[in-house]
């Protein structure tokens, strides 16, 4: 079980740079999709990721919350690709379908557990998340109990992984272990 966390603001090159760390490991590829496609600009954004995938072999898992039940369909051996953990968190947080979220420990705590059943199922596996912290500005209370789960779960992945990267401009900026610079 081996596990990169790659971190970075919206649009900075961290999906395309979390494949292409991806494509360096034999075995089947999985990419495990997190995003509710929700209006054009989802569908959008979803559309521009598959094409980025295209002809690179990987299959693609959907899985919107609890990702742990997505083990049993792992291939043996795989290299997983978990893209995004923004999206699930938020998915977990506000499951009710309200604009009101429910306890941030306990979707922290649930997006965790699965994480971290992914991670020990896979040979390999590269956790792509946001980071939405640096901009030091307050929000509603929805969007702070979102920052405030995504910043538990961002810190115990980085815990876990053996190796963690921010990706700024597209360039990637090793914070823990070390790896590849393009």
């Amino acid at each position: 079980m081996t596990v990169t966390l790659v971190i970075g603001a919206a649009a900075s090159g961290k999906s395309a740079y979390a494949e292409s760390l991806c494509l360096g490991h034999d075995g089947p590829r999985v990419y495990l999709a997190t995003m509710e496609p929700f209006g054009e600009e989802g569908a959008r954004r979803i559309a521009r990721h598959r094409a980025l995938r295209e002809g690179k072999g990987f299959s693609t898992l959907e899985r919107t919350r609890d990702v742990g039940a997505a083990v049993p369909g792992l291939p043996r051996g795989c290299t997983l690709l978990l893209e995004d953990v923004g999206n699930l968190v938020a998915n977990e947080l506000f499951a009710e379908g309200g604009l009101s979220p429910r306890d941030p420990d306990a979707a922290a705590r649930e997006v965790l557990g699965g994480i971290e059943r992914l991670a020990q199922a896979a040979a390999y596996t590269v956790v792509v998340t946001v980071d939405v912290f640096a901009d030091g500005m307050r929000y509603d209370e929805g969007t702070e109990a979102w920052r405030r789960a995504l910043a538990r779960v961002n810190a115990a992945v980085a815990a876990l992984a053996d190796r963690a990267v921010e990706v700024v401009c597209g360039i990637p900026v090793w914070m823990k272990g070390e790896g590849p610079t393009r």
